[in-house]
């Protein structure tokens, strides 16, 4: 048994060593607490100088997004139904970004998701009852989706194609495909039009609460594929092996996980929650299959993500806050003939405000 003998300076260099410990730990917690309305800050700040230089009162802006989304119960729908396939779209893009893979082409898995559930409701239904086919088409959508994810994982992992030009290729293709199956096969009776297909049967229809149309299954749906993401990224053996990939892909070969299966795997999960939405935007928001059923939440899921440092605990409520600016925005050009652009550019300056901030504080820590 050894004694061991602590001397008055080992004492100090004990306190000293876990102060510098705790300071660490505080300055860790705070970053991210400071950095958010610094953000915030700026992006008011650019915004509002913005406003002001095109002859607009900024207050009057400010006034009508907010009531453009949150003003009544019906903007508050309106801005839940765009929140649902957001979150989906960001949660699915936590999992490729967790191994540094750019999923450009989630777009075209919200748009295949959408094809496969109207696939399943025109070659089944009424053949089958309602219930049975709205759980077949919310099964292949995320089979489509997935599978169409799987394409781009692949070209990446056997073909060596990279992941952000073999998504923005498909992407092409799904739009194309809806296009054609909208003008071809599922064209309304008599007439092709760019309104889409015939609407779905009311049967087909995601039930909403009476007055509030939001479809309470998709804040389900959004919610618990959110909780799961958590889950796994926090406390599963399959989270771990992601983020040691994305870490270090040499050392996870090294300690025998395989890059490209987990590779696939992740490009499966977020084509799967993109092709969720694509089942919500089909059974709870247009009730049809349209050209631009993705609405671009894919590219805008992107800047979610970004913007919550490709953490998953903010992810829902940017995409809440990017939800109200996007239904806000429909008011400025019938009220002040401002272009609702507006609202992108918000969205794109928080991003790149973010990113600027983000990469001095990281040249900072370089040089000290």
């Amino acid at each position: 048994m050894s004694n061991k003998i602590v001397t008055p300076e080992g004492i100090k260099l004990q306190k000293k060593m876990k102060r510098k410990e705790r300071d660490e730990k505080i300055k860790k917690f705070l970053k991210p607490v400071i950095r958010t309305p610094v953000v915030i800050f700026a992006v008011f700040i650019i915004v509002t100088l913005l406003i002001v230089a095109i002859g607009v009162n900024p207050l009057e802006v400010y006034s009508l997004l907010l009531k453009g989304s949150l003003g009544s119960k019906y903007r508050i729908a309106r801005v839940l139904n765009v929140w649902i396939p957001l979150t989906l779209c960001a949660c699915g893009l936590l999992y490729t970004f967790s191994l540094g893979l750019w999923n450009i082409g989630i777009e075209g898995q919200v748009m295949l998701g959408a094809i496969g559930t109207t696939a399943i409701f025109k070659w089944f239904y009424p053949q089958i009852p309602a219930q049975y086919a709205i759980f077949a088409g919310f099964l292949a959508s995320i089979i489509a989706g997935g599978v169409w994810a799987l394409l781009a994982g692949i070209l990446k992992t056997k073909g060596g194609v990279n992941e952000i030009f073999a998504g923005l290729g498909l992407n092409f293709v799904a739009q194309g495909l809806i296009l054609w199956l909208i003008f071809g096969p599922w064209k309304r009776p008599g007439i092709a039009s760019m309104s889409g297909t015939e609407p779905f049967n009311r049967e087909l229809w995601l039930s909403t609460i009476k007055g509030f149309r939001v479809a309470p299954i998709g804040l389900v749906l959004a919610v618990v594929f959110f909780i799961s993401t958590v889950f796994i990224f926090k406390y599963t053996r399959l989270g771990l092996f992601f983020k040691a990939i994305g870490d270090n892909p040499a050392a996870g070969t090294l300690f025998g996980i395989s890059v490209n299966r987990y590779s696939l795997l992740a490009m499966f999960f977020a084509g799967a929650a993109a092709g969720i939405a694509g089942f919500f935007q089909t059974t709870g928001v247009y009730h049809r299959l349209i050209p631009a059923i993705s609405s671009n939440y894919g590219y805008l899921a992107l800047l979610v993500v970004m913007l919550a440092n490709f953490k998953y605990w903010p992810v829902p409520f940017i995409a809440f806050f990017f939800a109200c600016l996007n239904v806000g925005s429909i008011q400025l050009p019938m009220v002040l003939k401002i272009d609702s652009s507006l609202s992108g550019i918000i969205q794109g300056l928080s991003v790149l405000v973010f990113l600027v901030i983000y990469n001095f504080q990281k040249m900072k820590e370089r040089k000290s």
